[in-house]
């Protein structure tokens, strides 16, 4: 398992190794031992699994607010998605912004979101299935979460707004500039 820093050095891509041969493949996706050793101590609580049916499928900007703050593994079984983190640790160097990547069933690259970080991603496929491990519960009275499409944030999305399929909630999330300040920065993402 190789554990690399993004753009935003607090927020991680994974990649699993992958034995493939003529029957298929094996990994192992996760494991506690391996992420140990690249510095990350982390207690996964809660397995999360969504499919989404078309391509142009938006989920986020999602996260939730202490005491239910969330660390999130996600990766990709089947399809693609491109996948955004944005920073909203108040006093954090990248304060604001975001990082993004393509996650796919093809590539099975992971990315790792510490707490402090809103997560959304959008479809590229049809039919996507998209799994990921959170630290914390689901706690409805944390749910929070930022407008996808902000102009502050200058996240490129690869769907037009009037195209994007969300959810009625995630049409009424609020922007980043109205948020209360959740999250403080302090150095290094703890893990």
């Amino acid at each position: 398992m190789i554990v690399r820093p993004l753009a935003i050095p607090d927020v991680k891509l994974i990649e699993p190794v992958i034995f493939r041969d003529e029957r298929g493949f094996f990994s192992e996706t996760c494991n506690e031992r391996a992420l140990a050793m690249a510095g990350l101590t982390l207690r996964f609580v809660q397995d999360n699994h969504s499919l989404s049916i078309d391509a142009g499928v938006v989920r986020g900007l999602h996260f939730q607010c202490p005491p239910h703050a969330q660390d999130k593994l996600v990766r990709v079984a089947r399809g693609a998605i491109f996948d955004v983190a944005v920073d909203l640790r108040v006093g954090s160097p990248t304060f604001g912004r975001h990082v993004s990547m393509q996650l796919s069933a093809d590539n099975w690259l992971q990315i790792l979101i510490p707490k402090g970080f809103a997560h959304g991603f959008c479809t590229l496929e049809a039919h996507t299935e998209v799994l990921y491990k959170v630290t914390d519960y689901y706690a409805p009275e944390s749910d929070r979460g930022v407008i996808w499409d902000d102009p502050m944030l200058d996240i490129q999305w690869p769907v037009a707004g009037t195209r994007a399929i969300l959810s009625p909630k995630d049409k009424r999330l609020p922007k980043f500039t109205g948020l209360p300040s959740y999250f403080q920065y302090e150095g290094a993402a703890p893990h």
